[in-house]
């Protein structure tokens, strides 16, 4: 394979007979397959190269380890040069894993065992997400963190109520809202309860947290006009793969609600063509639902599956053309694009915009437009319609009709 990206006999090889010489051939093909660029791809063959040669001063080492890889990248003299060899290297680690070491010189983490049980215990006995549980072990590690700090030598059962009280002030003061304020307490809490169900707590210091005031319907949600979603929308360039997928996708978010995870979940069986409508599988509330599929909406969908999605194997219906082309990995992904869009449409933008803003923006349309509470909340798929109240306090024309005259005479 490496004759598809060099020509010269002498440069084959000098590829060929590095340390990495047998994998080569190998590693070229799975950047192929990856959907790299010829050019990209040649960049990071190029940098494996230079990594093979630096290989020859372990004569006689079969197994390359990471002090090899950090030596050769402290070796690199811009910072540009180690971002890309250490990704050819991760490369070259997934088609060869023999080749490396998986021995870790990283010291025992001291906690580790604990934060093993605790997040067996909020997967498997709690439920939760994995998203959830990443916050709640976050929390949990500062917890570990300032307590070993402030008392080195004792034990978790020797914390005390005085101390559970300065560790609340100490991560509040951490927290930019009151949102994060309220959450971290429940954290604090949920650890705190964990530590007195598994005896490693000689009381239940959950008690001893104080309850942290939070209005969830405080705020109006952040929104945008539809007229300018619809406008962002239509200006997207459909002479591009990209700008085909990003209409299908943005009409999709508008028409439907979807969540980021949602979108990036969904694979195309799960569009019912002959129905119009969409079947969300895994949703957050761990139920599916179906949500109607506009007819706009599908002829996008249909020209995106049909001339514009990459031509691999996989059920998701939205990939990335961004090698390795494949499914979107991260929520981040999806939010770029939406912002990027929107951004590129001529709208003035909250500083958190993603595929929620267009969520809240269609939920506020559908609020205004008159529509029963219930039937936003069985669109956006939220469990409660406590939930959907939120979106009531922008529907101002209708709070008007509701309010009671003043009393007494008018001023």
């Amino acid at each position: 394979m490496l004759d598809y990206y060099f020509g010269y006999p002498g440069v084959l090889r000098r590829l060929r007979s590095g340390a990495l010489g047998e994998e080569m051939d190998r590693i070229a093909a799975h950047l192929f397959e990856l959907g790299y660029k010829h050019a990209s791809a040649k960049i990071y063959i190029g940098r494996l190269a230079r990594f093979s040669d630096y290989l020859a001063r372990y004569a006689g080492a079969c197994t390359i380890d990471q002090h090899m890889v950090e030596q050769f990248m402290r070796s690199l003299p811009a910072v540009s040069s180690r971002i890309v060899a250490r990704t050819a290297i991760e490369h070259a680690r997934r088609v060869a894993p023999h080749r490396f070491s998986t021995r870790r010189d990283a010291p025992p983490d001291p906690d580790g065992s604990l934060l093993a049980a605790y997040l067996d215990h909020l997967r498997h006995v709690r439920g939760l997400e994995p998203k959830t549980c990443e916050g709640l072990l976050v929390v949990a590690r500062r917890i570990l963190a300032w307590y070993h700090h402030r008392a080195p030598i004792q034990s978790l059962a020797a914390m005390t109520g005085e101390d559970v009280l300065d560790l609340v002030q100490h991560l509040l003061s951490l927290s930019a809202n009151h949102y994060t304020r309220s959450s971290t307490t429940t954290y604090v809490r949920t650890f705190l309860r964990f530590l007195w169900w598994s005896d490693l707590s000689s009381q239940d210091l959950a008690r001893f947290v104080p309850r942290t005031p939070c209005s969830r319907l405080a705020h109006v949600p952040s929104r945008l006009a539809w007229e300018n979603v619809m406008r962002a929308i239509e200006a997207i360039d459909v002479t591009t793969p990209s700008g085909v997928r990003d209409r299908a996708l943005l009409l999709l978010l508008a028409t439907t609600g979807l969540r980021n995870k949602e979108l990036r979940s969904l694979e195309l069986q799960d569009i019912r063509w002959r129905s119009a409508e969409v079947l969300v599988r895994r949703t957050k509330a761990k139920r599916d639902r179906v949500v109607p599929l506009l007819q706009e909406a599908g002829a996008a969908l249909v020209e995106y599956v049909l001339h514009a999605r990459p031509r691999i194997d996989s059920q998701r219906v939205f990939l990335s053309y961004v090698p390795p082309i494949g499914p979107f990995r991260t929520s981040g992904a999806i939010s770029r694009i939406v912002r990027s869009r929107l951004e590129r449409g001529g709208i003035e933008l909250p500083r958190v915009a993603g595929a929620h803003l267009v969520r809240h923006s269609l939920a506020t349309r559908l609020v205004n437009q008159r529509r029963p509470i219930n039937e936003v909340a069985d669109l956006l798929g939220h469990r409660s319609i406590d939930t959907t109240a939120i979106y009531v306090k922008v529907a101002l024309t209708q709070l008007a009709d509701v309010a009671l005259p003043f009393p007494g005479d008018a001023l």
